[in-house]
């Protein structure tokens, strides 16, 4: 893999490159890779990098060290008191979760140990998760008074349904990667710690072998049509398959069905 540092004063993000797939490592392995003012800054400008790179088609997100994937925010940065209204403003510019959604590839998380919070709300974020058998999963805000304050709320309901995530954040419980997994959190699950951006990896280049432009569209009609009608959502399905019809690609994939040999995509 090709390394590519993000030049931040404390390079909280590093971006490896294989073939298509770029892998975004949140990368402060001392501190657990904790979300400090520097990675919230760092990660929506590296995605919006790699979401202009056209020879990007699938991104993994991981976190640096053996402890975990992310343990949440940086408690240390809490020193100043703040008003309600000055933290509302900042929580409703911060972008940190938010690049996730508005990134227009398919994006994996790689989780292993400590995927708490903020963490998990990066996880959740993501379109598919790949989690390790050490993974510990949790929405703790509860716990210190608060609530998830970066998509929680809105993103495990709809991955879990309603009861299953309101337990989980008013308990405040950390569960593991089997029970993930099991409800529906996680989409797999693989022995090791040292397995699990492997198997992440290996995913996505599965993944990028694919048409970008059809990977992009069934992520766009997917996310954006579950906060529609279904009225609304069918039109939005048939406007990107009418797009489709229309690409390189798609002539490509015939012709190469015909000729009875393996596509060669290049996302036009």
């Amino acid at each position: 893999m090709n390394t590519e540092t993000v030049e931040t004063p404390e390079n909280p993000v590093v971006v490896e490159r294989d073939g298509h797939v770029a892998v975004v490592v949140l990368n402060r392995p001392e501190a657990i890779n904790a979300i400090n003012a520097a990675m919230k800054i760092a990660l929506p400008q590296v995605l919006q990098a790699l979401d202009d790179d056209p020879d990007v088609r699938v991104v993994v997100m991981a976190g640096a060290g053996p402890r975990g994937f992310c343990a949440g925010a940086d408690i240390k940065g809490f020193t100043e008191p703040e008003t309600s209204l000055r933290a509302r403003k900042r929580l409703l510019q911060a972008g940190f979760t938010s690049a996730l959604d508005r990134f227009s590839k398919p994006t994996i998380a790689a989780l292993h140990g400590h995927c708490l919070g903020g963490g998990m709300e990066i996880a959740l974020a993501c379109d598919l998760r790949v989690a390790a058998q050490d993974t510990l999963l949790a929405l703790p805000e509860i716990n210190l008074g608060l609530m998830p304050g970066a998509g929680g709320t809105q993103r495990l309901p709809r991955l879990v349904g309603l009861g299953r995530a309101l337990e989980l954040m008013l308990l405040g419980d950390r569960i593991g990667a089997e029970e993930a997994l099991r409800i529906g959190i996680v989409n797999r699950v693989v022995a090791t710690s040292a397995d699990v951006r492997a198997e992440a990896v290996a995913l996505a280049q599965r993944i990028a072998q694919k048409p970008p432009a059809a990977a992009a569209a069934v992520k766009e009609a997917t996310r954006v049509g579950s906060t529609l009608d279904l009225a609304t959502g069918m039109r939005l399905e048939k406007d990107l398959f009418a797009l489709l019809l229309a690409t390189e690609d798609k002539l490509e994939a015939a012709t190469a069905f015909k000729e009875k040999r393996a596509p060669r995509f290049t996302g036009r």
